[in-house]
């Protein structure tokens, strides 16, 4: 099976509100399966295109109490429920969803996929905005892939993007079945998973392009099983500050070879994306269900509770090599649906301690 990966070559336009018709590209050379689309040369791995640094707007000045109306207000929208609903469990998470076509070519033995937009897709950056790419499986085969390009600071991207599967028997192909996973690209660390659509070929009609619309469901490679972690937030006005309490996690990921971890928390307070506190708490040894009860109070100016983030992160302690990431929690005003909900809660009832269950995230 040969695969050939081609880029439509759209400009990119703030507006795509009429995206069109996607031809059949003809295939002119042969790329191994695992360059991304795009233009890359074979021999070149794959990689997400570096985001470009740019400056950060500011939000201007605001008192205490225009902050806490302007938060609270939006919280008529939420129905935060009673304290006892907080401990529940994690509020589910919308994670958007991803527009794309798929045919086979029976004369020329060519499956080709096209990966058009997604839409309402899930910040996963301290700006409150992700930079989405798709990757392309076709299962069981996880050895070869290909990649659309990075759509910087974007929850609905336009890829128009097609890839096509030279060689490629109809036999073979209907024994397989489409995996797309959306990613937020990092230059940092590790790429966040966003989510990710499978559709067995078997069950669509190849003949012609077929065009769907699929909401995204939570990656399934790990990261939707790390675990959860009862966080407490309380604001004080008055004192500026915001007092993080680490309660007790539950269900964490094992990391070591023995089935368990050696869990710690460290917690960070950003501003914009600046790092400007740390603190963690104790080790608890092999434990997948630790309680720390631990509290930490930041100094948090009224005029930039706007571009605060605060990130928890759980670690798995290793004394003969580097420490393990287990799993992360971003909370901010402008991050997903459940750590939106917390700061808010958190917003409207201050000097209280608000608890609530947040998935750990990859």
């Amino acid at each position: 099976m040969v695969v050939l990966s081609l880029a439509i070559g759209l400009a990119e336009q703030d507006d795509f509100a009429n995206i069109p018709d996607l031809q059949e590209v003809p295939a002119s050379h042969e790329n191994p399966p695992d360059k991304r689309a795009g233009g890359n040369k074979p021999g070149n791995s794959p990689k997400g295109h570096p985001p470009e640094d740019g400056d950060r707007r500011n939000d201007g000045h605001s008192s205490v109490s225009d902050l806490a109306n302007s938060l609270t207000s939006e919280m008529l929208m939420l129905s935060p429920g009673s304290e006892e609903d907080d401990h529940e469990g994690p509020v589910c998470e919308k994670l958007g969803r991803i527009q794309f076509s798929v045919g086979y070519n029976f004369q020329e033995s060519t499956l080709t996929v096209k990966i058009l937009k997604g839409q309402d897709l899930p910040a996963k950056d301290f700006s409150g905005t992700s930079d989405p790419f798709v990757k392309i499986y076709l299962l069981p085969d996880k050895k070869h892939k290909l990649e659309t390009k990075v759509k910087r600071k974007n929850l609905n991207p336009h890829w128009n993007e097609t890839f096509l599967f030279e060689g490629f028997p109809y036999e073979k192909v209907v024994q397989r079945t489409l995996y797309l996973q959306v990613l937020d690209y990092d230059r940092f660390s590790r790429n966040d998973p966003i989510g990710e659509v499978s559709i067995p070929l078997n069950k669509v009609d190849l003949a012609h392009m077929q065009t769907f619309w699929k909401e995204l469901k939570p990656c399934s490679d790990g990261s939707g099983s790390r675990g959860d972690l009862l966080v407490s937030l309380c604001y004080n006005p008055t004192a500026n500050t915001i007092t993080v309490s680490i309660i007790k996690g539950r269900n964490l990921k094992a990391m070591d070879i023995g089935g368990t971890s050696d869990p710690y928390v460290k917690v960070w307070l950003m501003h914009k994306d600046k790092r400007v506190e740390k603190k963690k708490t104790v080790v608890m040894k092999r434990c997948l269900n630790p309680v720390f009860n631990e509290s930490f109070p930041f100094d948090v100016p009224a005029h930039v509770l706007r571009e605060t983030t605060i990130i928890i992160t759980v670690m798995d302690k290793d004394r003969l090599s580097r420490n393990d990431v287990i799993g992360k929690i971003y909370l901010s005003w402008k991050s997903g649906p459940a750590e939106v909900k917390h700061w808010k809660d958190m917003m409207g009832r201050p000097r209280t301690a608000v608890a609530q269950w947040h998935t750990l995230k990859a």
